[in-house]
C-alpha cells in the first residue's frame, strides 16, 4: 500500500477544501425575515438608502422577501420601487405592529395596534395587498393571552394571513390556542425557530402538532457547528420536515445589513451540504410556495 507523505497529504486536504467550496447552494434565495426600519433608511438620509439595501440583495442572489418595517413605511416604500421591480425582486409585504420601538413590548393590548393593522390591511401595498403580520415579540410567553394578541391571531386564522412570531415555545402553543382552527391551518413562521435555542425535540413536538408551523432559521442557536456545516441533530429535522424550513437575514439594526452577504454566504455554505433538491426548497420552494410566488 503506497504511504502517504505530509505534502500528499496537504494536497488532498486541498482538494476537500476547494471541492466543499464548490458544493456550495448556487440557486435564488428567499429572504423570509427583512426589516427596512428607519434607521436604515431616514428619508433616504440613512446610511442603507434604497439602492445600498437592493445592491446587497442583488449580489447574493436573493429573488424575494418578506419584508417587516418598523414602521410600515419601510415596506412600502419596498413594494413601490420601481428599482426593486426591474432588478426581479418580489417583494412579500406584511404588516409589522411596531410604530416605534415602545411598542415592542406593549403591542399586545394596545387596541390602536389592532387598529392600526386593520386600517394598514385596508390600504394594502402598490406591489399587492398584505399577506401576513409581524414580525413581533413576546418577551413573556403568558402575553400571547394578550387581548390584542388574541385577536390578531384570531384576524390572522380568518384571513388566512401569515404571522411571523419571535416568540418561545411555550408561547407557540398558547398563540395557536387563540385560533379558531387550533392552529390546524395556521400558517405561523416561528422567527429563528426559537432564539432562545429550544431543544430540537420540542421544536419537533410542535411541528408534528401544527402542519402549517413553519421555522425560519436566521441566528438559530445549535443550528451550525464548527465551521460553519450544519449539526447533526439539526440536518436529521431538515431532512425530516423538508417543506417547512426557510432562511432570512433578520436586518432588525443596521449592523445586520452590514453583514447581509456574510448571512447569505453561511446559508450557501451548509445548504450544500444537503442533497440539492432539499437545498432548493429551503432556500427558496418553500417560501414561495407559501406565497405563490414564481420561480425567477
Amino acid at each position: 500500500m503506497r504511504a502517504f507523505t505530509p505534502f500528499t497529504q496537504l494536497l488532498a486536504l486541498c482538494a476537500l477544501a476547494a471541492s466543499a467550496a464548490a458544493a456550495d447552494y448556487t440557486g435564488p434565495l428567499f429572504d423570509a425575515h427583512l426589516h427596512y426600519n428607519e434607521e436604515a433608511w431616514n428619508g433616504q438620509a440613512g446610511p442603507h438608502p434604497l439602492e445600498d439595501v437592493l445592491a446587497r440583495m442583488q449580489r447574493n442572489g436573493v429573488r424575494a422577501i418578506v419584508a417587516n418595517s418598523r414602521p410600515n413605511d419601510g415596506t412600502r416604500s419596498l413594494a413601490s420601487s420601481p428599482q426593486v421591480r426591474q432588478a426581479g425582486v418580489t417583494v412579500v409585504p406584511f404588516v409589522r405592529l411596531y410604530r416605534s420601538r415602545a411598542d415592542y413590548d406593549n403591542w399586545y393590548r394596545d387596541p390602536a395596534i389592532y387598529e392600526m393593522v386593520e386600517t394598514e390591511l385596508a390600504r394594502g401595498t402598490a406591489s399587492g395587498p398584505y399577506r401576513g403580520i409581524g414580525e413581533f415579540h413576546l418577551y413573556d410567553s403568558a402575553n400571547a393571552n394578550g387581548p390584542i394578541a388574541r385577536k390578531l391571531m384570531a384576524l390572522a386564522d380568518d384571513k388566512g394571513l401569515a404571522v411571523l412570531a419571535h416568540v418561545d415555545d411555550a408561547a407557540i402553543d398558547l398563540l395557536m390556542a387563540n385560533t379558531g382552527s387550533r392552529g390546524q391551518k395556521t400558517r405561523l413562521i416561528w422567527a429563528h425557530t426559537g432564539i432562545g435555542g429550544a431543544p430540537v425535540a420540542r421544536v419537533d413536538q410542535l411541528f408534528a402538532r401544527y402542519p402549517l408551523l413553519m421555522g425560519e432559521l436566521s441566528y438559530r442557536p445549535g443550528l451550525t457547528c464548527e465551521g460553519g456545516t450544519l449539526c447533526p441533530e439539526w440536518r436529521a429535522l431538515l431532512v425530516k420536515y423538508p417543506g417547512r424550513f426557510m432562511v432570512g437575514s433578520d436586518t432588525w439594526v443596521n449592523q445586520r445589513w452590514q453583514y447581509y452577504d456574510d448571512t447569505m454566504k453561511g446559508y450557501r455554505t451548509w445548504l450544500g451540504e444537503l442533497p440539492p433538491a432539499l437545498a432548493r426548497r429551503i432556500a427558496w420552494d418553500n417560501a414561495a410556495d407559501l406565497f405563490g410566488v414564481k420561480a425567477p
